[in-house]
């Protein structure tokens, strides 16, 4: 059986000149209506909105792909997080699954920017639902796509309650929104990534001034190491972990070379597209701070080349 051919395509945040010129340098045509390519798939892996300034655009771009078969596309944080931000909850009529305070709306004010005026609500309700409609991984013949994590139980928590497609449904919306739920902290390791819990004496802040006890992992890790290198963090944050801190080998989920290939956004990376390891590759490299909007050319390699990498300088 022929091997499919697919590219994919990490955070976009809102960027669209960016992910227009990249879709048009890997040879995508547009019709009129929406982007495709004679021979490829493009795959999305989510965080379509917030921070940039053409959310609208970004969307009008990625979704007629997707609606066309031309792509395909998973759910990421921002999207889960925008879901809950405009869904009442049934179980607290007046309040929101995500609460409106100013940190989320901070957060979330690009897209509201650009969404929220009278005229836009029947467009915004079709993002929405459109929203609805991604998967929260993707499982094709050789390779895995999710969105910062992918993590076996937190998987077979959600399954049995997914609707079509590995899709989230309304009932799981609401469970998935409750702090400390099995539901809450599955969706939190696919969309977040896996974390761990610092010291009660350390903290540090993240790139949005909020304190954090726990920070994110090299989760594919198999071996004992050092906290410092194995933490996912901005440098002042790498700085400030303990200098001699171990984390043993059940401290990470783990990653097998012989699992297939892997592809995640989320992390926020600088410097030069290379693998994670043989079979693992992160598409974010930091489009929405002044970074690249980075893709890689699958096409069906059991072992990732740094030479796949696509991107605009």
């Amino acid at each position: 059986m022929e091997t499919k051919s697919y590219d994919l395509i990490g955070d976009i945040h809102g960027h669209a000149d960016e992910l227009k010129a990249l879709l048009e340098h890997m040879g995508y045509i547009h019709n009129g209506k929406y982007y495709s390519h004679p021979t490829r798939t493009a795959i999305f892996l989510g965080d379509f909105i917030d921070r940039g300034h053409q959310q609208r655009e970004v969307i009008n771009t990625v979704m007629p792909m997707v609606k066309s078969g031309s792509a395909m596309a998973v759910m990421a944080n921002h999207e889960f997080n925008a879901l809950c931000y405009h869904t009442i909850n049934p179980e607290k009529p007046g309040e929101w699954l995500r609460p409106r305070n100013d940190k989320n709306t901070k957060q979330h004010i690009a897209f509201l920017s650009e969404y929220f005026a009278t005229d836009m609500e029947k467009e915004l309700h079709e993002v929405l639902a459109w929203f609805k409609t991604l998967p929260l991984w993707i499982e094709l013949d050789g390779i895995r796509i999710v969105h910062a994590c992918w993590h076996k139980e937190s998987i077979e928590v959600l399954k049995p309650q997914l609707g079509p497609n590995h899709t989230i449904t309304d009932e799981l919306l609401v469970k998935s929104s409750v702090k400390n739920s099995s539901e809450y902290n599955a969706v939190e390791v696919l969309l977040k990534g896996w974390e761990v819990q610092l010291d009660d004496d350390v903290s540090f802040k993240d790139k949005e001034g909020n304190e954090r006890y726990a920070v994110r992992t090299k989760w594919w890790l198999k071996e004992r190491t050092l906290l410092k290198e194995s933490a996912i963090a901005e440098p002042h944050v790498i700085d400030a972990l303990p200098e001699n801190e171990w984390l043993e080998p059940d401290k990470f989920i783990g990653y097998e070379e012989s699992e297939p290939s892997l592809f995640l956004g989320h992390y926020w990376l600088t410097g030069e597209p290379k693998p994670l390891q043989s079979n693992i590759a992160c598409l974010d490299y930091s489009v929405a701070k002044g970074g690249k909007l980075v893709a890689y050319r699958w096409d069906g390699e059991n072992c990732l080349e740094q030479d796949r990498f696509e991107f605009l300088s």
